[in-house]
């Protein structure tokens, strides 16, 4: 039984020192939250079952709410503060349509807790536009008919806004790169490539 474990990389010291810092992490989580830690099932130690307060910067705008601990952040903006852009498509992590930006890095919203977003600065496509004025990239999507469904659309967007914030004359590879992680069902990715070169052109203009 002992040369089974330690062939497995498994002792019982080891368990022991895994188990107590997963305990201090629960701590540290109850004292951001302010909710105490509670052992769950199998003893496993979790922040609630109560509502916890948070805070969110979004598109410039301080927002304060409260969320159940399981809520995704795709869910906090949707439901809660009404940030329908952000789509909900797959909800598995998989298709990109509710990527944001996070920090200054995009993220998929349906992959991060609202809980852990707390206190961040997040862009949505709600904040693209400037008044009546669209950003480059929707008046690219629109003059390339980039779009089919839509479902998709917030979600690309998002990620060539970070992309060309990083790289503002992105080569075809690296625009395919850029939106690797982003599926249009509808199949226009020739016209979403089409609209980052144009965008990536007026921007440099100062468009």
């Amino acid at each position: 039984m002992g040369d089974s474990n330690q062939k497995s990389g498994m002792s019982r010291r080891n368990f022991i020192k895994g188990l107590g810092g997963g305990i201090a992490g629960a701590t540290a989580i109850a004292a951001k939250t302010g909710k105490a830690a509670q052992e769950g099932p199998h003893g496993a130690m979790v922040v609630g079952a109560g509502p916890v307060k948070i805070s969110l910067l979004i598109n410039s705008k301080k927002h304060e709410l409260t969320v159940d601990p399981r809520t995704t952040l795709l869910d906090a903006l949707r439901n809660d503060l009404d940030y329908t852009g952000t789509k909900r498509v797959c909800n598995k992590g998989q298709c990109g349509a509710c990527t944001v930006i996070l920090n200054g890095k995009t993220i998929l919203a349906c992959s991060m807790l609202a809980l852990d977003a707390d206190g961040a600065s997040v862009e949505t496509i709600e904040g693209l536009a400037q008044g009546n004025k669209l950003h480059p990239l929707q008046e690219a999507f629109v003059k390339h008919d980039a779009m089919q469904c839509g479902f998709c659309t917030p979600g690309f967007i998002m990620s060539c806004v970070s992309l060309l914030r990083e790289n503002n004359q992105p080569t075809l590879d690296e625009i395919k790169n850029g939106v690797a992680g982003n599926l249009c069902r509808c199949g226009t990715y020739p016209n979403i490539f089409k609209a980052v070169e144009d965008a990536a052109t007026t921007i440099k203009k100062g468009g």
